[in-house]
């Protein structure tokens, strides 16, 4: 079984993560030198073939499940993606579908939107429920969010990496998230995934 311990080498090692949204991301990211993919796009008919393709490069590959077309929000679309795309992990904003992906052995990313103090302040105890490997929040540009969230999972002595995501947009973000203490930033854009 991964574990998050093993994730979060694999986010220091990889600091900029591909966010693909289409084909011409996909193909944007074969020949880049990302080797952590997220995939936003998808449907049940296409998405073994995109996971694949990104495996078969090499990539470490996970699949924002609850983007899929296609699907519901029950644990069957985690078993669906396990035996079907070969996929490392999942990406959720949903407890139970975190739950049943770490059953599985894949790794977990739990996904936040800090829109304001009350995500912010429940953000800990939904870490806590979905025992993620790893937080994502967006957006991701935000260095003073950054650091609220570390510390709030500090005083919870919550030891999960961080990844900043949305609106990451410029090599600045980058090393500015990075500098707060994110372990990992995730983009849809190219022209930044070759950067660090």
């Amino acid at each position: 079984m991964r574990s998050e311990y093993e994730l979060r080498d694999l986010l220091e090692s990889n600091p900029i993560i591909a966010s693909i949204k289409s084909g011409d991301d996909l193909e944007a990211v074969l020949k880049s030198q990302c080797q952590i993919v997220f995939i936003l796009y998808g449907n049940l008919c296409n998405i073994a073939g995109i996971a694949s393709t990104l495996k078969d490069a090499g990539k470490l590959v996970f699949v924002h499940a609850d983007l899929l077309e296609g699907v519901s929000s029950k644990e069957v679309v985690v078993q669906f993606l396990s035996e079907t795309t070969g996929a490392d992990g999942i990406i959720s904003a949903k407890n139970n579908l975190l739950k049943a992906a770490k059953a599985t052995g894949m790794y977990t990313v739990h996904r936040f939107f800090l829109i304001d103090s009350m995500s912010l302040a429940n953000l800990t105890k939904q870490v806590i429920n979905s025992d993620a490997d790893c937080v994502e929040i967006m957006p991701g540009y935000g260095p003073k969010g950054i650091r609220w969230v570390l510390r709030d999972m500090e005083d919870q002595n919550l030891d999960k990496p961080l990844i900043a995501s949305g609106l990451v947009c410029t090599k600045e973000d980058v090393t500015n998230a990075l500098a707060a203490g994110a372990s990992a930033i995730s983009t849809t854009c190219t022209s930044v995934w070759d950067d660090i």
